[in-house]
């Protein structure tokens, strides 16, 4: 099929997707908090949004949309302050509500799910790194004169969330495990509430740094 790529395209782009997974940035640190918080089924609604985040990133990056949000200063300055902005607020969350931590009966687990996805999405689409990232890291895995670049480009893009799965579920998931002992711990729930709040407002300041050149 000529959207696929060859072999040892494939195994290197699945090993550097699965380092990347591995690697610390709002959307995971969205997704621990919400599994630590309200529990696996919040942390799960969290990677099903990031990774509804990550398919429309793939087909604007396919289809060069991406470009023109990049090469438009206003657009990426809105894009940037959004993204940023939102981080902001999560981190208020964390600080004001975070240390809130009640059985999952009694959150209701629909709104929690709910409410998690939705952050997911938002988390992820208002990034303008993962822009940049997708933008920068897709098209190393594709040649520029290939006929099928852009199926190519959505296949990869698409295969990212395959590969990056199995890692992000299991960090949930442990994370989720910790919640019964940490309920027992509001001390240090606590301490993790104002770290999440830290490192997203980190993440804030980076995105507003983030520059399109």
């Amino acid at each position: 099929m000529e959207f696929l790529p060859s072999l040892a395209t494939l195994l290197a782009f699945s090993a550097a997707s699965f380092l990347l997974a591995a690697t610390p940035g709002p959307d995971m640190t969205l997704s621990i908090s919400r599994a630590l918080r309200d529990g696996r089924l919040a942390g799960l609604a969290v990677l099903i949004g990031t990774n509804l985040g990550i398919a429309v990133h793939t087909l604007l990056v396919a289809f060069g949309v991406s470009a023109l949000i990049v090469a438009s200063p206003t657009a990426f300055m809105v894009l940037k302050s959004g993204g940023a902005a939102y981080l902001a607020w999560l981190a208020f969350q964390a600080v004001r509500k975070g240390s809130k931590f009640v059985a999952k009966a009694e959150t209701g687990e629909k709104g929690s799910a709910k409410s998690a996805f939705l952050n997911g999405i938002w988390v992820n689409l208002l990034n303008p790194k993962v822009i940049i990232f997708f933008m920068t890291f897709l098209p190393q895995f594709v040649s520029a004169g290939d006929p099928h670049v852009t199926g190519k480009l959505i296949f990869l893009g698409f295969w990212f969330m395959v590969v990056s799965l199995p890692v992000t579920v299991a960090i949930v998931l442990a994370a989720d495990r910790l919640s019964a002992w940490l309920q027992a711990n509001p001390k240090v729930l606590r301490g993790i509430d104002l770290t999440f709040a830290g490192v997203f407002s980190i993440f804030a300041v980076k995105i507003l740094m983030t520059q399109s050149r």
